[in-house]
């Protein structure tokens, strides 16, 4: 199993930060002109930096999308965008949106459903836009996994299940959206999540507090929440 992905999201996150301090700086200075900045600088680079760290973490669709709209939506700052091309955009959005899911579909050995679905899978992988999941794990060998979460939903039960001896690693991505974990008291739970404008609960309670968790029993939880939120719980 790969555990560098959090890792690369990270260091590609902390590069974004140092660059854009780096520019206004130069800015600051007059070294670069502020036009420069403006555009370096702005919400549209945001999502495709967003796009960056998340094509790094290994969610390609995810981070592709988010590439190509912010790109779309920089471009008129640099060239002139015929209005055709304007109007067509999101339909082609949408049928990339498609193509792209059907690809991952036939990747997959296991059918995706969106709504509930059961998993005994030792490892997940799941990726979330516009719409809700309800997700039951019932591995006893749980790796860990990887869920994306973009103006979404994704809530897995891991109830019955078992985290391997080796480690369990599951990476989070959030995104105007939320990720929740309904788990066992006497689970360990170790949170890496970085938040931006976003949050890392755990609101299992006093049952918890009361609770002897078994140390075999970890779970690390990394990635990032910008504008979400990632959630512990029992019930």
């Amino acid at each position: 199993m790969k555990h560098e992905h959090g890792g690369n999201k990270r260091f590609c996150f902390g590069v974004i930060l140092i660059l854009i301090g780096g520019f206004l700086i130069l800015e600051k200075l007059e070294i670069i002109p502020w036009s420069i900045t403006d555009i370096l600088i702005s919400w549209q680079m945001i999502i495709i930096g967003i796009g960056v760290i998340s094509l790094l973490g290994g969610n390609r669709t995810g981070g592709m999308i988010m590439i190509v709209v912010g790109t779309f939506f920089l471009l008129p700052d640099l060239i002139d965008i015929p209005r055709e091309v304007r109007r067509i955009f999101w339909p082609a959005i949408l049928v990339a949106i498609g193509i792209a899911m059907l690809l991952k579909h036939k990747g997959k050995r296991d059918e995706v459903i969106m709504g509930s679905k059961s998993s005994s899978l030792d490892y997940f992988d799941d990726f979330v836009i516009f719409g809700g999941r309800e997700i039951f794990i019932n591995s006893q060998h749980l790796l860990g996994g990887k869920a994306t979460s973009i103006f979404g939903g994704i809530e897995y039960d891991l109830r019955r299940a078992v985290p391997s001896e080796s480690g369990s690693v599951i990476d989070c991505i959030t995104i105007f959206g939320g990720c929740g974990f309904k788990i066992p008291l006497d689970w360990s739970v170790r949170n890496e999540v970085t938040t931006i404008f976003g949050a890392f609960t755990d609101k299992r309670g006093e049952a918890f507090q009361q609770a002897s968790y078994d140390p075999s029993k970890t779970i690390i939880i990394k990635g990032m929440s910008i504008f979400g939120g990632v959630e512990i719980k029992h019930i």
